[in-house]
């Protein structure tokens, strides 16, 4: 059910979804946390909020949209309830902040926060330098970035690192969470010989890619580079070469090793809402996501 409210306050908001909870039997006590969706403008909003949906399903929440209405003229709230099948395990508040209101974005999202829970933002678009610093940011425990839906994605994600803070992450780290496991699985495979050099291949605006280097580089002491081309990764020792690639649109990779068989492993693309939901199994620092992007400086670009 969708119900839309125009010029409305958010006392006048809190009323209808109280009401809404007696009528229709929806219950707040199972929600585990609060998921700001910080949209800006009408950019992929839909999509945002399908992902956000989605994520509900294992992880039930009051997702709050926020988003930028027109700039000039008088200030005011629109809203819009999403609760039931549509809203998956979750209720869904879409706020349209206009002219000043817009620059108070976290009064007016603080009222609508369920006590007792933590909070988690996430900016499916553009994203502040520092999330922690950003006045949404500061009322989150964990705080999600997207660099590959930025204006220029590998810059966004190259200056990530100048403003971390504990309990910072981003999607493109969760996009290549396969990646790093099935490279593991096959250096954890004999010979154990020490990895010399490594290449990240694949297309330049892929800045999860970029992630996977710096991993790569944080975690092995050798060359790293990053090129643009086919979408592989290749990790050279003295006694063999494997080799991880997927074709750009496929779905199954190919993992090939030095006088091995190769293997084919479903290796498809993940979409926002998965990743989404992977990062809000865990509300604690993500030291490794930290890691990855010190080491960024290391990686050689050819």
């Amino acid at each position: 059910m969708r119900l839309q409210l125009r010029d409305t306050s958010a006392v006048a908001v809190s009323k209808k979804l109280v009401e809404l909870r007696r009528t229709g039997g929806i219950v707040t006590q199972g929600r585990v946390l609060t998921l700001i969706v910080c949209a800006g403008d009408a950019r992929g909003l839909e999509a945002a909020i399908s992902a956000a949906t989605d994520a509900s399903r294992e992880h039930p929440c009051r997702v709050i949209v926020i988003g930028r209405g027109k700039l000039d003229g008088p200030s005011r709230l629109d809203a819009e309830i999403r609760v039931g099948g549509e809203a998956g395990a979750s209720e869904v508040l879409i706020l349209a902040l206009h002219g000043e209101l817009g620059d108070h974005q976290e009064s007016v999202v603080v009222p609508f926060l369920l006590p007792d829970t933590p909070v988690v933002a996430w900016w499916p678009n553009q994203a502040p330098a520092v999330p922690a610093d950003d006045p949404v940011g500061r009322l989150a425990v964990r705080r999600i970035t997207d660099a590959t839906n930025a204006d220029d994605p590998r810059a966004d994600i190259m200056h990530r690192l100048d403003g971390y803070r504990p309990g910072d992450t981003d999607l493109a780290w969760a996009r290549i969470t396969y990646w790093r496991a099935l490279l593991v699985t096959a250096l954890d495979q004999p010979p154990h010989n020490p990895v010399t050099s490594v290449t990240v291949s694949g297309l330049s605006t892929e800045v999860a890619l970029e992630l996977l280097a710096g991993w790569l580089a944080s975690r092995l002491d050798c060359t790293v580079q990053r090129t643009v081309g086919d979408l592989r990764v290749e990790l050279r020792t003295a006694t063999q070469t494997i080799v991880l690639g997927r074709p750009q649109d496929g779905r199954v990779a190919t993992l090939q090793r030095t006088a091995k068989p190769d293997s084919l492993i479903t290796l498809a693309r993940r979409d926002s809402a998965e990743c989404l939901t992977e990062e809000l199994r865990r509300l604690d620092p993500d030291e490794i996501y930290e890691a990855a992007l010190s080491a960024l400086p290391k990686v050689e670009y050819v």
